[in-house]
């Protein structure tokens, strides 16, 4: 990160470079030219959600655009992480059966607006509060914050634009997605990659913290 004043215009004009050189687009079986038109409308709300929060660090960052799996699978997505400096494209942990990515859905208490991309503001990894808390108690500190936990789907948009924000013994859950049961999504690295992985909802882990956001969302008309 570097001294300069925090300009939201050019950081969404990043992000969304970043996006298509990854080749978003084609994931999308879109023209790069199509998808910056559909994901365009979103910038004039960045800036504007943006103001006053302060420019990115490694472990918390003023906004992210958020590509949903409507328009790009996880699998897809999770394949093009890496974590800062590295090439290894991150994995879907094997404990996963097939089929369970689309069973973890938002948390009735995240208001994630319909559609294929939206904005995600003041983000925080949570290696100051939640390190090493079960995502239980977790919620219970970001809650009383007044902020609300990540998804997947935001979890990967962190890593995808903003790898150092993966680092060791800083990882993080990703509570906003449950399907009904006890685990709880969460990045972590593995085997030099980024590895989407599940932990216990009760359960406590030294490097583990929990990814949460303002609650407030910005979703394309």
């Amino acid at each position: 990160m570097t001294d300069a004043p925090f300009d939201a215009g050019t950081e969404f004009d990043r992000q969304l470079d970043r996006l298509v050189e990854l080749n978003y687009p084609a994931l999308a079986k879109l023209t790069a030219d199509d998808f910056r038109g559909l994901v365009e409308p979103l910038r004039a709300a960045a800036v504007a959600g943006a103001a006053g929060l302060p420019a990115p660090t490694e472990g918390r960052v003023p906004f992210l655009l958020v590509i949903t799996r409507e328009l790009v699978p996880v699998e897809d997505r999770l394949a093009l992480t890496t974590l800062a400096g590295k090439r290894k494209p991150g994995f879907l942990d094997r404990h996963y059966a097939e089929g369970d990515l689309a069973r973890f859905d938002p948390i009735k208490e995240l208001e994630v607006p319909a559609g294929p991309a939206y904005l995600l503001f003041d983000v925080d990894r949570g290696d100051e509060e939640t390190l090493n808390l079960a995502p239980s108690s977790a919620m219970e500190v970001i809650t009383g914050q007044g902020r609300l936990p990540l998804t997947i789907d935001e979890g990967l948009a962190f890593v995808t634009l903003y790898p150092a924000a993966l680092a060791r013994n800083k990882c993080f859950s990703l509570v906003g997605s449950r399907c009904g049961d006890k685990r709880v999504p969460a990045i972590w690295i593995s085997q030099g990659a980024p590895k989407l992985g599940w932990c216990w909802y009760g359960n406590p882990h030294t490097w583990l913290g929990s990814a949460s956001a303002r609650p407030e969302r910005a979703g394309l008309e």
